[in-house]
Formats: structure tokens, sequence, C-alpha cells
């Protein structure tokens, strides 16, 4: 994926340059909110990402914005101020709507704020609106029967992937530099990578999130941006100690908003972490981005994993059975006939795990081994975001099996690569662009650091960008 010049238009902007013209006062934060809602409401129709706009509160919070740049001596709120950021829906705003995507919770409204979102308002960011989730944020797609089908702005045949989909395709289409997204299974990296975006995986307790998922070991909230140099910004922005989440963690480093070169980073590349099939096109642009890391000065390495996809499967489900399955649990038994197809099954599958909790554990202890020996030689590991050229739009896969290279896999989750780094949920993990699909799709490869070393897989992406010349938005279709 090469990147692309600017046309002048604002949506193209990264969060960095906005900042720069709103300081050189070239731009003010209400000129820009009512840019990037004119975006959204031209592409919207079409693409269905948002699902809740706040334009009344966010034009009043642009004025307040525009009228700091302009009071010169008192400076911007913060580190976001007058940025607009799209939060995804399942992150709860006081006051707002709180539906976990489901018929069941349609009338919910929040009565607090999810920690994240305190601190993006608390730097001066906007939002603007709320992006569209898969109900519960079970699945690697995003539709639902409250809020139909996102679409993926590079082809709306596809989707934008899940659960953080309306999030993807939002930054894909230009509607914000940055959005909010949450992980359990792939939820901020698979919708980066069919959305041609950033994503980050936080190592758990590096971003606080709310309870009880903070106690959940597979579960992170974190940051999705065009470009890594605006991941990394609002990840330093949301990152940190929370009063109200007992596993967050104190001074968490600050990431640099641009790279210094990977010259003798030793990084280990491996396309089928054991024996997960790969698209071609995938494996292709993962070499792609392994050849350019080599030419940065990289010492790329190419490796094996001796896992196999349906024990990662396997430990999966003994974990969401014991805990994201069972959130969802009441709700089948109380309300099944209100539940899409895909939400009854990923309950009813996740609850009947033939693994205990525990041998879950030990599965996941068992391959882990392989991969600390792999960083322990290495300072990244490198391999494909998703496996599959893409999913498509509106389909759940509860009937239709998914095939990959020709294999039809297990279950149409193990066309995502990025499972495994739950399980392993201390090691920081950045997902940027690789190329497109031969079908538009974009596709991703996945930088996977060592226990807690954000700084490394950022300084890796920043590489990776640079080489590409930037990562280019969604060709505008309307």
């Amino acid at each position: 994926m090469t990147g692309t010049s600017h046309s002048g238009e604002l949506h193209e902007l990264s969060g960095t340059e906005v900042l720069d013209r709103f300081a050189a006062r070239s731009l003010s934060p209400s000129e820009y909110l009512e840019a990037m809602i004119a975006r959204v409401e031209r592409l919207e129709p079409e693409l269905n990402a948002v699902c809740d706009r706040r334009y009344d509160e966010a034009r009043a919070e642009a004025h307040a914005s525009t009228a700091r740049y302009a009071a010169g001596g008192g400076g911007p709120r913060g580190a976001l101020d007058g940025l607009v950021v799209a939060i995804k829906e399942e992150q709860p705003m006081a006051g707002r709507s709180a539906t976990s995507g489901s018929m069941v919770h349609r009338d919910e409204i929040a009565d607090v704020t999810h920690p994240i979102v305190e601190r993006i308002q608390a730097a001066g960011g906007i939002a603007h609106v709320r992006t569209t989730t898969p109900e519960y944020c079970c699945a690697g797609f995003t539709h639902s029967t409250l809020w139909g089908i996102t679409r993926n702005p590079w082809n709306p045949e596809f989707t934008p992937g899940g659960s953080s989909g309306g999030s993807g395709a939002a930054l894909a289409a230009g509607y914000a530099t940055m959005a909010t997204g949450s992980d359990i299974g792939g939820s901020i990296r698979i919708p980066a990578s069919f959305s041609g975006v950033v994503g980050f995986k936080p190592p758990f307790g590096r971003v606080p999130t709310m309870p009880p998922f903070n106690l959940d070991q597979f579960c992170h909230d974190g940051p999705m941006a065009r470009s890594v140099g605006d991941c990394a910004l609002l990840e330093n922005v949301i990152a940190g100690r929370h009063k109200h989440d007992v596993v967050s963690l104190p001074d968490p480093p600050r990431l640099a908003l641009r790279g210094s070169g990977v010259i003798g980073r030793r990084i280990a590349l491996c396309i089928n972490l054991g024996d997960f099939p790969v698209d071609p096109d995938v494996e292709a642009n993962t070499r792609s981005v392994a050849a350019l890391l080599a030419d940065a000065g990289a010492i790329v390495t190419e490796v094996t994993l001796p896992w196999k996809r349906i024990n990662v499967y396997r430990a999966m489900q003994a974990h969401f059975g014991a805990i994201f399955g069972a959130s969802i649990g009441a709700d089948l038994r109380h309300h099944a006939d209100l539940l899409t197809p895909y939400a009854r099954r990923f309950a009813d599958e996740m609850m009947h795990s033939e693994l205990s909790y525990f041998e879950g554990m030990a599965l996941e202890g068992e391959m882990y081994s392989a991969l600390g020996d792999v960083l322990d030689d290495h300072d990244a590991l490198l391999c494909p975001t998703m496996a599959t050229r893409g999913y498509l739009a509106g389909n759940d896969y509860t009937t239709t099996p998914h095939t990959v290279n020709g294999v039809e896999v297990e279950h149409y989750l193990l066309g995502a690569l990025t499972v495994p780094f739950n399980m392993f949920s201390r090691c920081p993990v950045l997902s940027v662009p690789s190329g497109l699909a031969d079908n538009g799709v974009p596709t991703g490869a996945q930088i996977v650091g060592r226990t807690y070393d954000d700084a490394t897989v950022f300084e890796i992406g920043y590489a990776i960008e640079t080489a590409v010349g930037g990562f280019p938005l969604a060709p505008d279709r309307i």
C-alpha cells in the first residue's frame, strides 16, 4: 500500500498536521469540525459507521477550543485540543446510548463515562460521533439488527471488520483522524487491517477500562488512527493508572510521535503462526513489509511456531466461555428471540467448551513458551493481522463456512491471526497497513512486542509507514 499526496482537503490531514494549523491560527477547531461533519453526512448513508451524532455538544466544545487558540497566552487545553475523535459506542458516555448494539438494550442510557473518554475530553478532544459495533462486540464483522450493516469504504461489499468496525470505517472514510476501539480477540486489529488504518492493542493494564472486563486479561481498550504518530498521540492521552481500575498501571511510557529508525533491530517474520492457512495476497504483502524493514536496516529472520489453529480456538473457547460468553448468557436465556443469530451462536459455542478454564490456561502457557523463545532472540515478531482477504458485509457466518486459501477453517474467526496475542496479553501489538488484496480490501501486518515494550512496536511501525510514504485513505467513491 503506497502513500498518497494530499489534495488539500481537511479530512486528509493527520491529527498532528491539524494541530499545527490550529497553533498557527490558519484553521480553527470550529472550521475543522464543520468540515468533518460534512464529510460524515456525505458518506454515511452508504457506510453506516455512525450510530450516535453528538453535533450540538461538539459545536459548543469546538467553539470553546477556538476561543482558547485565539486567546494565545492560555494555550490549548491539552494534547488533543480541537481534534475530533470517533468513539466506539461500547465505551459509555454519561447521558448517551449504552446499547451494546443489541435490541435487548436499545433503550438503555449510560450513567457513567468510560475512563478513556474522560481523558480524551479532558485533553480537549471532541467526540463528534460514536461508532457502530456488532451485537455485544462479539464478532469480527460489524452488522446488527439494531443498526444494520456497516460497510468497508474500500469495497462496500465487504465488512470493515469488527468489533470496532464502525471506528475502522470512520477512519478510512476520513470522518476523524483517530478513534477508540477495544480488543478482546482482535477487535481493534481486525478492523485496522480490513480498513487500512493503524490499531494498537496495548498490553494488559496499560489503558484503563471498566469492571468487570478490566479484570479479563484478554480485554484491552486502545487507540486507532490513520497514522502511527496519531495512534501514539492518542495512546499517550489514554494510558495510565485510573482510580477505578485496579489493574491499570502507573507511569506509562511516553511514545514518540515520530520514528528514529530500525537499524540493527532484530525482527522475526512468521507468516502462518503454525498451521493457519493464509491467502496469497496477505502473505505477499506481509513479505513486502518485511523486505521494507530489511531495506531500512533491520535484521529480519523467518521463523516457525509450533502452534495449531485448533488449539488457539480451544483455548479461546475455554476463556470466552467462562467470561465473555457467560456475559451474554442471561440475555440468551431470557431474550433469545431478540438476539442476532451470530450472538446466539457465539454465546452457545463458547459456553460449551471442551476444556475447562484451567485447562485453557495450561494450553495458553504451553503456547507462549514457543513465542517466548522467539522474543528472547528478537526485538519483535512480524506476522499478518488477518489470514483472509475479507469477510462479506452482512454475512454472519453461522451457516456459511469460511475458506482461507482453499482451506475451510473450523470457525470464521480463525481467518484472524489476532487471538493468540490476547492470550499473551502483556505483549503490545500494533497493526499497520501492508497493502491491498485483489478485491480492493486492505491487508495488515501485526508487530508483536516483548512484554510491555510498547516503544519498539511503534518504532517499527514508523519505519514501515516512512518506507511507503504514509498510509492512504480509502478512495472517494461518492
